[in-house]
């Protein structure tokens, strides 16, 4: 049986690939996500977003609406951790500019 069979027909990773990879961090908001991608990517470390549609529709931070996590594989989650661990917070020095 292919594994397209093993998902009733549902496109999809199939379920030993998603059973590897481990939740790096949670984000609130789709741009958010897509910045943490890009850099875990411009690193050599492929990821996974997965979050909620709703912000799409109706911009709510509320009760986890917002909310998009993070997965990377196994192998990668420790480099991961130490490159997000390396970001500098906004308001530490060479963090986003905040003073307008």
């Amino acid at each position: 049986m292919d594994e397209k069979d093993d998902r009733n027909g549902k496109p999809g990773p199939a379920p030993d690939v998603t059973s590897e990879l481990k939740e790096l961090c949670l984000v609130w908001g789709p741009f958010e996500a897509d910045v943490v991608k890009s850099f875990l990517e411009g690193h050599g470390i492929t990821c996974l977003i997965w979050g909620r549609t709703v912000p799409f529709v109706y911009p709510f931070t509320v009760n986890g609406l917002a909310e998009f996590k993070v997965f990377v594989r196994e192998e990668d989650f420790e480099k991961a951790k130490e490159l997000m661990a390396s970001l500098p917070a906004p308001d530490e020095e060479g963090g986003p500019d905040t003073s307008r």
